[in-house]
């Protein structure tokens, strides 16, 4: 799906699934694409009616700690979010955003419901499910957690995020945002319980300073440690969108 690259630099420091209704609550910037109205008082309502960026019209949000590139300021220098949360330095805009959803290599995928939430990887260090990665083009066969990777002259940097794709078949979110959704086997099977559902990819590709000189977002006693990287997905696909989706995946095609 082309959602952008957030061009219109949608930002804010909230996080509307595990802190709703509180102004600041992710004490770190997110970049956003597809919903445009994102925030801590956002409702599944509000969020319907919102605009998106999305060219096929999927008002689903798709959001993510910003990277920012060290020693240069950005418009949040004294802000909270920003410099008043330790996250200082000029934001990046990826030069290329793949928001992809596979199929199961077991089974048909079902329709995710709407209104679903997931977040992959831990803005912890102290938590699990640290899966978030990052590389470098041309050696995306090797992927760190918790390293930045240095990418050789005429390599960019990559950061993936793969998403659970096994749904217990009743809940939109649970109370640790988690337990509703998991991982799929070693195998590529759902585990007992869980269906599979459109398995959501976001590729963030970035043009970043040579050297150790980037660092993305996070809490301020997290030290931009790279094993906090994560992302966040709301589903508002309609019906017919998230048919069209399913339709596509387990028949085989590729679509855009």
């Amino acid at each position: 799906m082309d959602c952008g690259r957030n061009e219109g630099r949608i930002f804010n420091s909230d996080n509307v699934i595990v802190a709703p209704g509180v102004s600041n609550g992710a004490q770190h910037t997110h970049d956003y694409v597809g919903n445009e109205s994102t925030n801590n008082q956002s409702t599944n309502e509000s969020l319907l009616a919102a605009g998106t960026t999305c060219r096929n019209g999927d008002k689903s949000t798709h959001y993510w700690p910003v990277l920012r590139a060290l020693g240069q300021e950005e418009f949040d220098a004294d802000q909270r979010g920003g410099g008043l949360d330790l996250n200082v330095g000029k934001i990046l805009t990826p030069v290329q955003v793949q928001i992809t959803f596979k199929g199961n290599p077991t089974a048909k995928v079902v329709p995710a419901p709407q209104f679903l939430r997931i977040i992959t990887g831990n803005a912890r260090v102290n938590g699990a499910e640290h899966n978030a990665g990052w590389t470098c083009t041309g050696f995306e066969n090797r992927q760190l957690t918790d390293k930045y990777p240095l990418c050789p002259r005429g390599s960019r940097l990559v950061r993936v995020f793969d998403f659970q794709s096994c749904w217990d078949g009743q809940n939109i979110d649970s109370a640790n945002h988690r337990t509703h959704v998991t991982f799929p086997e070693a195998d590529g099977s759902c585990p007992q319980g869980f269906q599979p559902i459109p398995a959501l990819e976001h590729r963030l590709v970035y043009n970043v300073p040579r050297g150790p000189n980037f660092a993305v977002d996070g809490f301020p006693e997290e030290l931009h440690k790279p094993i906090t990287d994560h992302s966040d997905f709301i589903n508002l696909m309609n019906e017919q969108q998230m048919q069209r989706v399913v339709t596509c995946i387990n028949s085989g095609r590729r679509c855009r």
